[in-house]
């Protein structure tokens, strides 16, 4: 247990370094430049983008941009540290440091690293409670509403999900706009602390009746926009592409999320099956039985060749190896299943049939 002084000393450290990291710190999703609700590949690009427009070999005697380097370099590749205003790209990459950092902030992030990574991480107030008395808090803070989310099924080509893409998706949505008029506020329970000393916090919680007796009117207004879906390599049906808070809004409460979910689009030529695609080519009779060349085209351009210099029978399977779809977040890929179909020919002459039946007898 500590002491009331050293508990006091380490209470005044971490008000200040909270208050220092407030001032002078920069948001993470601000150094990447991506917005909050971004995708994963699309703070990848930022990243890249922004590590190869200030890279010192492209700015050799700049000093500006060799310093907005290293700021991006520390936000982009380096794992998550103790100290004050580290920008992490670990933190905008992983989806449990990511909700802790936008619920709670560094510090959630802070107290979820000394935990070992368990629970959701404190926020300042259960620090403070923590100090003076009280231990966990008696009751849960009211859970703030949140509006519906939205799932769209986005059919992906397979060629987007080979090779990665783009799509401009047209969005509609209800958005909270002012209105004539005044509307009654919720009454709900307010936490707030009072400083009692330099240093020093009580937390009070009061119930608030009506701040005021009326609010300013709202109203709901459709309004359209295009969105850019980030189509990531390998991606399965059934994954969701998240755009946080751009859901159905909720008066006096979050919006609720927008959620792209992927579905593998009909192909002419492939067809997936899981990690694996498979195809069918039909071949002659000939080509059956004294082998053939041939190449097909993959879904980036780069031709295989599916030639045989054997016998191939009907419905003959073959499969290549490395030529399927690739492995999400992974540089292995699938593997390529073609069926050959053995075109046979209508008919045969006299003499065909009497020449086919000395070659084979």
């Amino acid at each position: 247990m500590p002491t009331p002084a050293r508990g006091l000393l380490l209470l005044l450290a971490l008000v200040l370094a909270h208050a220092l990291c407030a001032l002078g710190g920069k948001n993470y999703y601000d150094v990447l430049q991506v917005p909050k609700g971004a995708s994963e590949e699309q703070i990848k690009r930022a990243y890249r983008k922004l590590a190869l427009k200030y890279h010192p070999d492209k700015n050799q005697g700049n000093e500006e941009a060799n310093m907005k380097f290293a700021e991006i370099n520390n936000g982009g590749l380096r794992e998550l540290r103790m100290k004050k205003c580290d920008i992490s790209y670990e933190v905008l990459s992983d989806d449990e440091k990511r909700k802790i950092y936008d619920r709670y902030g560094e510090e959630g992030l802070k107290q979820h690293a000394a935990g070992g990574g368990r629970g959701q991480g404190m926020n300042i107030q259960d620090i403070f409670s923590s100090f003076f008395g009280g231990g966990p808090r008696e009751e849960e803070e009211e859970a703030i509403p949140k509006g519906d989310d939205v799932v769209v099924e986005l059919d992906a080509t397979l060629e987007d999900l080979y090779m990665g893409g783009t799509l401009k998706i047209w969005r509609e949505k209800n958005v909270i706009k002012s209105a004539p008029g005044k509307r009654r506020c919720n009454c709900k329970n307010e936490v707030y602390h009072k400083q009692i000393a330099p240093g020093m916090f009580q937390q009070m919680t009061e119930l608030v009746m009506l701040v005021c007796e009326e609010c300013p009117n709202v109203k709901f207004v459709r309004e359209g926009f295009f969105l850019t879906v980030d189509i990531e390599k390998g991606m399965q049906d059934g994954q969701e592409v998240m755009f946080y808070e751009d859901g159905e809004p909720k008066i006096d409460g979050e919006a609720g999320d927008l959620k792209f979910r992927i579905r593998t689009a009909p192909h002419d030529r492939f067809k997936r099956e899981g990690n694996d695609l498979h195809m069918t080519v039909t071949i002659k009779l000939l080509e059956a039985l004294v082998g053939f060349e041939k190449a097909i085209q993959h879904l980036d351009g780069h031709p295989v060749e599916i030639g045989s210099k054997g016998i191939t029978k009907p419905k003959e399977i073959r499969k290549f190896k490395g030529e399927g779809m690739p492995l999400h977040l992974n540089t292995k890929k699938g593997d390529l299943y073609v069926t050959y179909e053995v075109l046979f020919p209508k008919s045969l002459t006299e003499d065909q049939k009497t020449k086919i039946k000395a070659a084979l007898s």
